[in-house]
């Protein structure tokens, strides 16, 4: 399934190269607000923490590259976006963070709605680079933060001149599963648990900037087909 999300993108990638009218590219990055995570302690009988805690919303970052084709008010725009996640859980003791490492590649469909203002929404191929809960034993356990890879993303970004802001809803489109995790309940009172829900949503406001577009390099041949 992956490798064929992965050749849609392409494939429309370089159909839409050949229709272009405009193109630019570029570097991007910003700062993600973080929320998702839910934990249940398992008692086992022997009077540990059962508590559910929701994990508490944190910044985190992200950098990336993106390419846009224009075509009149429309444009497409694949992006390749590393994106660094945390929430946080209050335990008991003492607050235990979970971590999320990822490759996110975005395909966005976008319509100018005035000068400067853009509006765009689309799906995103998002692959977990590593994925970690703080106390847990055996140290860092890997969780599995989806179980499927794509998420959909919708947003409005503003352009002056060669710079972009860009205001960015990043949703999971993964099931909540159930995933066993073993907590040193010495350090952050709780034992054994079950983490109910392991996926990851987020807020992302980026800065863009332009390094080449169509307009700077007029001698190049357009409607050829794909770049790559």
């Amino acid at each position: 399934m992956n490798r064929y999300f992965l050749l849609i993108i392409i494939s429309i990638f370089c159909l839409s190269t050949t229709q272009a009218q405009e193109y630019s590219f570029g570097v991007k990055g910003g700062g993600n607000y973080v929320m998702g995570g839910e934990l249940t302690g398992l008692d086992s009988g022997e009077g540990f923490n059962s508590d559910t805690f929701n994990a508490e919303s944190q910044f985190g970052f992200h950098a990336g590259i993106f390419f846009e084709l224009n075509f009149g008010k429309f444009f497409v725009r694949p992006e390749v976006i590393y994106n660094s996640m945390e929430t946080e859980f209050p335990f008991p003791d003492q607050n235990s963070t979970y971590a999320v490492e990822k490759l996110s590649i975005p395909l966005l469909f976008g319509y100018n709605v005035w000068g400067p203002v853009d509006v765009y929404a689309g799906p995103a191929y998002q692959n977990i680079m590593n994925a970690t809960l703080e106390g847990t034993e055996p140290i860092n356990q890997t969780i599995v933060a989806q179980n499927t890879p794509l998420a959909a993303q919708a947003g409005i970004k503003v352009g002056f001149g060669r710079f972009e802001i860009d205001f960015r809803y990043d949703r999971s489109l993964a099931s909540a599963e159930i995933q066993d995790v073993d907590i040193n309940n010495g350090d952050y009172g709780v034992n054994r648990a079950e983490f109910t829900d392991t996926r990851l949503n987020q807020f992302l406001v980026s800065l863009s900037f332009k390094i080449g577009d169509s307009e700077s390099n007029t001698g190049r041949r357009r409607g050829r087909g794909c770049y790559f």
